[in-house]
Parts: C-alpha cells; sequence; structure tokens
C-alpha cells in the first residue's frame, strides 16, 4: 500500500496532470501484474506498459509521483516495481515490503 501521509491534499493542481496521462482509459491489467505473474509474462506486460509510459506527457510527473509516495506496485511514470526501489535505495529512501506498507 502506499504511504499516504504523502500524498498530497485534495486539491486539483496537485493531481491535473493525470487527466493528460497517456494511460487514461487503459485498464489497470496493463499496469499491475496479477498474483503469481512472473518470468516472460511479467516482462511482457511491463515492457507493453512502459512502451505506453514512452509517449506520455505526464511521465515526469507519474515516476516523482511514484517515489514520493513509494507506490509498491506497477508500473508508473515509466518505473516499475523494482526500479522504483533501485532508486530509493540508491537515495537511503529503502522503501517498505508490501508487508509493511499495509
Amino acid at each position: 500500500m502506499s504511504d499516504l501521509t504523502r500524498l498530497p491534499g485534495p486539491v486539483a493542481e496537485h493531481w491535473d496532470w493525470q487527466r493528460q496521462a497517456a494511460c487514461t482509459g487503459l485498464g489497470t491489467e496493463a499496469f499491475f501484474h496479477p498474483d503469481g505473474e512472473r518470468g516472460q509474462r511479467r516482462a511482457a506486460r511491463e515492457r507493453a506498459a512502459l512502451a505506453v509510459c514512452a509517449t506520455c506527457p505526464v511521465m515526469a510527473a507519474c515516476a516523482q509521483h511514484a517515489l514520493q509516495v513509494r507506490e509498491p506496485y506497477g508500473v508508473w511514470g515509466g518505473l516499475t516495481e523494482n526500479d522504483r526501489e533501485e532508486i530509493l535505495a540508491r537515495r537511503g529512501e529503502a522503501s517498505p515490503t508490501p508487508a509493511q506498507a499495509s
């Protein structure tokens, strides 16, 4: 679960970037893995999600959001779960494991 204390308030200007996202209208299954997904299936889904992100005009804002709130699942802003964990670890901001996040 995301660290909700890190979310910006309900002010629309904090969230308006999402309206411009290339993923708007796409199903969440393109960006979040189902239980037990591994190997080539997961890699293929992540590649497809990253291809959508590569065309997105708000990719940087999305990635910043995911890192700020430490999104534990899915592809956000052109970053996979592993990408975000590596970035946070390099910054010395270890992300909580899913068990710690709940």
